[in-house]
């Protein structure tokens, strides 16, 4: 076995790797740069080495660097994690000459599948199923829309040195093709150094569904199951389980020889995933072979009981795979849910900024026998940096069937804090509310065709509201009668708190009557109904549980000046408990009007302007891209929202700006 570990990787993956690296006694390294020198990684590392400076094409890329990094501390062993240099045979190549084992396939493995043309071709020979495409290097956006054009729209631009969704565009005409094929290439090159592009057929109603295969040095090789990763924003994974809901034992299996299959083909060992694109009669192709670790390996060591960072270990210290095909037992149902730092209500886009609260809900097995596991990379008071990947934390929950599973994962996004940066928790709450998620009808349009209009929060129906409303009041109830309680006050002044209330949240008032008893707290409705309740809430306490009608929910509360916001199942509503005659004058009051901003051009996201294409005078019509934006490593173009003229730009290209900033007015 290694002596010391150099993880060559930062954040949620680097602490993964950590962790196991311990359980088995091994001594890590961990490496960072300047934004990351109070990372969480860094912490729990074994020693530590600064590599360079925030952008990760001067840091964490660098082989150099790397190779610095693994002779000060006399590393024998190198995991790359996911991103960055996983799939580079260069740096393998480096290590291999340096004498120090690369945790992951071999070199001609990773030359032979990291490469997306590569990889189609191989797999074509091989009889694996492929989609149509165009396999050849592209020169230009003209030969891009030639090809399209041939091909077929709508068409998949990709990086061949892709991953993560980056370089990657869908083009449905000739002009998106045209775009997407610039834009593809550019963040081809500042992610990856490679800014060669392909194009394939995209395949409509397709399913993104993966194979785990790993292999030992000895010709040992199994898969381990599928994942489900149909749930995908801007061709990056959100939401992904093990196993699919839609696959067949039939399938499942003529899935996994193959992907086992062209593993053996590439004399691949260590952990990889095949991927494939399912169309609606079960029909697959291959996709591409990742020749890491992926993000979303938690739901199968859920499922399967192995640790697949564990099996990297062994593998790379050419032990044999201590089972075979038939020991591998799929058990029960995993759900990940990936938390980003990406804001929901403003179409998702990049959100940084300091954790001034991230309290995620406690690991491990609960009473009900689900699991809850949270891998993470950061800490509250960490700080979310503009240079790299927006992903916060990976949020899992394992049950014996599907339904547990994804009512444990419902609960435990009810139970996660995170303050202080936008976030999709209420985006990953409301899909699990879905009924079409529920029944697992998936595909990878499943965002785009749920929420075509983006965002805009849960709004509660009658019983969610009535739940609520009664949450609502109970909180009041518990202020009210603490403050009736302060000592001091003038006697025949004393305050008497009333049980007559009128609970608004949104356009719904509920009139509601407080009755305590020995028996608890019984909330009335003046339209009818009753409701009790009960809670261990108490002033300044932001999760708290609330028995509703014997149901648990866990709810997040913040008082806000005199209202009370809570947040519950993707939920996201500012309630006022008001007596009756305060309520009847608050209905009275005007209502205050947003600032016009319907002629400016404001930043969404904090990130660099990359390009300006307009200038003052110049008139734009609607959907004409006026503006690129790029943060953490996404060129995010703003596109005219009607016919207007320039009045003014405000900015020069290459300006950093903050969420709202103002980039050009229009007359």
């Amino acid at each position: 076995m290694f002596k010391k570990i150099l993880i060559a990787n930062r954040g949620e993956i680097a602490c993964r790797v950590i962790r196991t690296a311990k359980k088995l006694g091994i001594p890590t390294v961990a490496v960072y740069s300047d934004a990351d020198r109070d990372a969480m990684h860094v912490r729990v590392a074994d020693e530590a080495v600064h590599i360079g400076p925030s952008p990760s094409s001067q840091s964490y890329i660098v082989i150099d660097k790397i190779l610095d990094a693994v002779r000060i501390t006399g590393a024998d062993a190198v995991h790359p994690g996911y991103g960055f240099l996983s799939e580079n045979a260069a740096f393998a190549k480096a290590l291999e000459k340096e004498g120090v084992t690369f945790i992951g396939p071999p070199v001609k493995a990773i030359e032979a599948m990291g490469d997306k043309i590569t990889s189609k071709k191989l797999a074509a020979k091989a009889g694996v199923s492929t989609v149509p495409g165009h396999m050849g290097l592209i020169e230009d956006a003209d030969e891009a829309v030639r090809i399209a054009s041939s091909i077929g729209f709508p068409v998949m631009i990709k990086a061949s040195a892709g991953g993560g969704g980056k370089g990657m565009r869908i083009a449905w005409n000739e002009r998106e093709a045209r775009e997407g094929f610039q834009s593809s290439k550019n963040e081809a090159k500042s992610s990856f150094g490679d800014d060669r592009i392909f194009i394939e057929k995209f395949v409509t109603e397709p399913r993104h569904i993966e194979i785990q295969v790993l292999g030992d040095k000895h010709g040992n090789t199994v898969y381990l199951g599928e994942r489900e990763c149909s749930i995908q924003r801007r061709n990056q994974k959100v939401i992904e389980e093990a196993p699919s809901p839609f696959l067949d034992e039939k399938t499942r299996r003529a899935m996994g020889e193959q992907a086992v299959a062209l593993a053996k083909a590439v004399g691949y060992h260590s952990a990889g995933t095949v991927e494939f694109i399912v169309d609606a009669k079960r029909n697959f192709y291959f996709l591409e072979m990742n020749t890491r670790l992926q993000v979303e390996h938690p739901v199968t060591e859920l499922v399967t009981g192995l640790d697949l960072v564990e099996q990297m270990i062994r593998v790379a210290a050419s032990e044999k795979l201590s089972f075979g095909q038939k020991d591998v037992k799929l058990d029960g149902w995993a759900i990940e849910s990936r938390l980003y730092a990406e804001d929901p209500y403003r179409n998702f886009l990049p959100s940084i900024g300091r954790l001034t609260r991230y309290r995620p809900p406690e690991e491990g097995r609960r009473q009900d026998s689900t699991v809850i596991r949270n891998d993470t990379g950061v800490f509250e008071g960490g700080e979310i940096s503009m240079y790299y990947d927006p992903m916060i934390a990976k949020l899992c929950t394992w049950g014996p069937d599907r339904t547990t599973a994804v009512e444990a994962m419902a609960d435990a996004l009810d139970a996660f804090e995170v303050e202080g940066i936008g976030h999709n928790l209420p985006f990953l709450s409301a899909v699990m509310q879905q009924e079409r998620f529920r029944e697992g009808r998936l595909t990878t349009a499943y965002i785009a065709e749920e929420f075509a209009d983006g965002f805009r929060g849960v709004e509660p129906d009658e019983a969610s509201a009535r739940k609520l409303a009664a949450v609502a009041v109970t909180i009041n109830q518990t202020l009210q009668e603490r403050a009736s309680q302060i000592s001091g006050t003038i006697g025949n002044h004393r305050r008497i708190v009333g049980h007559q209330w009128v609970a608004r949240l949104g356009e719904r008032a509920f009139e509601l009557t407080v009755e305590a008893s020995a028996d608890g707290t019984y909330i009335r409705f003046a339209g009818g109904g009753t409701i009790s309740a009960a809670t261990d809430w108490v002033p300044g306490r932001t999760l708290a549980t609330f028995n509703i009608d014997n149901h648990q929910m866990a709810v997040k509360v913040d008082l806000v000046g005199t209202g009370i916001r809570l947040r519950w199942r993707g939920i996201d509503v500012l309630a006022r408990v008001r007596s009756p005659r305060v309520a009847e004058l608050a209905r009275l009051m005007p209502k205050k009007s947003p600032p016009d901003t319907s002629k400016m051009l404001l930043c969404p996201m904090p990130g660099v302007v990359t390009s300006i294409a307009v200038k003052a005078g110049d008139t734009v019509e609607a959907g004409q891209a006026i503006a690129v934006v790029e943060a953490m490593k996404m060129e995010n173009i703003l596109r005219a929202e009607r016919r207007a003229t320039v009045k003014r730009v405000a900015i020069d290209a290459g300006a950093s700006l903050a969420v709202d900033e103002l980039i050009m007015e229009f007359e």
